[in-house]
């Protein structure tokens, strides 16, 4: 049985869980988010507005000192927010997202928060698009024992998908996205996030959607160059098997990216716990990147309820708004 918000691969049947899925994020964000929106991570504007005395946790950059020195007291210059927001979506389709053991593959989790980020950013003529990505060519297939060949060099399959406003352009957004077959090996996240950058956009919203298993030397420096022009989100899917192994016993491992497999004794505590270890250390070091590079993160995870997750970011970053900081 498919439940609403789940979406799969499968001609008809992507355009009646699409229409469910729908239903689904305007019911329960509509329900839970009222009042105009702006976007998921709105920036400061463009336009100049009024001057306000500084207070902790305002940019500095945003100092008004003309009016510091004449009051003598520290000011911060407020800027209108733009009426129109662009927001683009980089999505990673690499193999490593068709994978999940929770109530949703990764995959179904970045179809569905795509989802939910072009209903809240379409309306009021808001324009949106998508970069996506997937691997390369499918590596050759691999024996019981032996270990496949690495996935091929370069950046993948990539798919830009052009901005429009509208409702019926971001249905077909969505299609293209659930349309794009999911093939062996990464795509390079690096390349995928620098389409955004290339030709060079007014500034926006950008929404990088990943498990963000490259290495982050890859994607840092991309990131770090987009979050110069736009406002930029992280959103890390992850699953809860990534993180700690369960005590199975012996326990067949696909590597999806590369067909290479492994039996791992579960029944090894100091493995597990090893295990557990690296996947922490891994996550802190994806953390730490996004963090460096400035972007908002939101991790959803495939054992949880990812439209109340996403609900919860929402409402801390307008909390935070309220306050005078923008993240």
């Amino acid at each position: 049985m498919t439940s609403p918000g789940r979406p799969s691969a499968g001609g008809e049947r992507d355009e009646a869980v699409l229409a469910r899925l729908q239903l689904l994020v305007t019911r329960k964000l509509d329900g839970l988010l009222q009042g105009d929106y702006a976007g998921l991570l709105p920036g400061p504007g463009s336009e100049a507005g009024e001057s306000r005395e500084y207070r902790p946790g305002d940019d500095v950059r945003r100092m008004d000192w003309p009016v510091t020195a004449r009051t003598t007291m520290p000011h911060v210059r407020r800027t209108v927010a733009d009426r129109e927001l662009e927001t683009w979506l980089a999505v990673d389709l690499s193999a490593s997202l068709d994978f999940g053991t929770g109530r949703w593959l990764k995959r179904e989790v970045v179809v569905a928060a795509a989802a939910a980020l072009t209903h809240l950013t379409v309306r009021g003529g808001n324009r949106i698009g998508a970069v996506i990505g997937t691997g390369a060519e499918p590596p050759a297939r691999a024996g019981r024992w032996r270990s496949a060949p690495p996935p091929p060099a370069g950046p993948g399959v990539l798919t830009r998908v052009p901005a429009r406003s509208g409702r019926r352009e971001a249905q077909a957004l969505l299609r293209a996205l659930v349309h794009t077959p999911v093939r062996p090996g990464r795509s390079d996240l690096g390349a995928l996030v620098d389409l955004l950058n290339r030709p060079p956009r007014r500034r926006g919203l950008a929404v990088v959607i990943s498990d963000f298993l490259a290495p982050p030397g890859q994607w840092g420096r991309p990131l770090r160059k987009l979050r110069v022009r736009h406002d930029v989100l992280a959103i890390e899917v992850v699953d809860p098997r990534e993180l700690e192994l369960p005590d199975v016993g012996v326990l067949p491992v696909v590597d999806p990216e590369t067909g290479e497999l492994h039996e791992v004794q579960t029944a090894d505590a100091g493995l597990r716990r090893r295990y557990a270890d690296a996947a922490a250390a891994q996550r802190d070091t994806i953390a730490a990147e996004l963090r460096a590079a400035g972007a908002g993160h939101l991790r959803l995870r495939t054992d949880r309820d990812w439209l109340l997750d996403m609900v919860r970011f929402v409402a801390a970053q307008r909390h935070a708004r309220t306050r005078g900081t923008t993240r």
